[in-house]
C-alpha cells in the first residue's frame, strides 16, 4: 500500500509506523488519519507482525493538528480536515483523532510509542491507547485543547485518567501547558525517558523481547483482557473472561509448546498465529454501541 504522510515497514516481525511530514513537524491531517488506520489494518492482518513501533520523522513526533486552515481549522462547516469524512455519531461528524485512537485500541498486536520529540494535541492523545510509551529526553508534551478553545479529543477523556489518574489528567488538560519529558515520567504518562540515540533501540528491544519469547495468541488475548478490564464493573467480569480463555487456550497447541519448551529448557516455537488462530472468546473491544 502506498502511503504519502506515513511510512510503513516490517522487519524481523516488527512493524514500524513513522509519521512522515517532517516539514510540518508531522502535524496531523485527514490523509494521515486514514493512512494510520490502514497501517494498523495491515499490521493486524499480517501474522508475521508481532509488535508495532510508532515514531516520527525528524525532530518531532507529532505537533498536533495541522493549523494551516487558521481559525477555521476545527470548523467542520469550513473544513473537514480534522474530522472523519461522512462518518457521524449522533449526527455529529466524528473526531478524526478519535477514529485513529479507537483503531489503535482494537489492535491485536502490542503497540510501542517511541516519542522522539514534541507530542502535542492529537500528537499525544493518539499515543494513549498504545501499550507502552517511551520518550526521548527532547520530547515535550501538551494537552493544549483548552488553549485552542476546543475539548480533549481522540477519546482521551477516557484514556488519560485511567493511565495517570484523574488529578494529573485534569491538571494537564485544564492548564493546557506544554511540559517536558521528565514531568511526563513523574506523571506516569511515559514509562522511560532516554537519550535520543537510545530511544528506537529501546523500543525495538522491547518489541524483540515480545516477538522472541511469547505466544502471539496469548499476547493478543492479554491485551484485550487488560484494556477491556479497565471498564469492567467487577473483578467477576475479569474472572469470567479469564476462565473462558484459559479453557480455550489451555488445550491449544501454544500451551502444549510453552510447557514442553520450559521442561526441555529450550526456546519455544509457538505454532499459533494472529489473527487466524485467535479464539472467538477473545473480547471484541472497544465495541461500538452506535452500530
Amino acid at each position: 500500500m502506498a502511503f504519502t504522510e506515513i511510512h510503513y515497514e516490517v522487519a524481523d516481525g516488527v512493524a514500524t509506523i513513522t509519521l512522515d511530514r517532517p516539514h510540518r513537524l508531522n502535524a496531523f491531517t485527514y490523509v494521515m488519519r486514514g493512512e494510520l488506520i490502514d497501517a494498523f489494518d495491515l499490521a493486524d492482518a499480517d501474522d508475521g507482525v508481532r509488535a508495532v513501533v510508532v515514531t516520527g520523522r525528524g525532530r518531532a513526533f507529532c505537533a498536533g493538528a495541522d493549523l494551516a486552515g487558521g481559525g477555521e481549522t476545527f470548523d467542520h462547516r469550513r473544513t473537514g480536515e480534522m474530522y472523519a469524512g461522512q462518518d457521524t455519531v449522533d449526527g455529529s461528524p466524528r473526531d478524526g483523532g478519535g477514529t485513529v485512537a479507537l483503531r489503535i485500541a482494537r489492535s491485536l498486536k502490542p503497540v510501542i510509542a517511541a516519542i522522539n520529540g514534541p507530542a502535542v494535541g492529537v500528537g499525544v492523545t493518539m499515543t494513549l491507547p498504545m501499550d507502552i510509551r517511551l520518550a526521548s529526553d527532547t520530547a515535550r508534551f501538551g494537552f493544549v485543547f483548552a488553549r485552542r478553545g476546543i475539548v480533549t479529543e481522540a477519546a482521551s477523556s477516557w484514556f488519560l485518567p485511567r493511565l495517570v489518574g484523574i488529578s494529573q489528567a485534569m491538571e494537564w488538560a485544564v492548564t493546557g501547558r506544554v511540559f517536558p519529558a521528565d514531568e511526563a515520567l513523574r506523571g506516569r504518562l511515559v514509562s522511560r525517558v532516554l537519550a535520543p540515540d537510545e530511544l528506537l533501540p529501546a523500543a525495538y528491544a522491547l518489541a524483540r523481547e515480545i516477538a522472541d519469547n511469547t505466544s502471539a495468541v496469548s499476547v493478543a488475548a492479554i491485551r484485550r483482557l487488560m484494556w477491556s478490564g479497565l471498564s469492567a464493573s467487577s473483578p467477576w467480569e475479569a474472572h469470567r473472561a479469564d476462565s473462558i480463555l484459559m479453557n480455550a487456550l489451555g488445550s491449544a497447541p501454544d500451551a502444549a509448546e510453552g510447557v514442553t519448551a520450559f521442561l526441555e529448557k529450550r526456546a519455544a516455537t509457538f505454532p499459533m498465529k494472529v489473527p487466524g488462530d485467535l479464539p472467538e472468546a477473545v473480547p471484541s473491544w472497544p465495541d461500538n454501541p452506535y452500530e
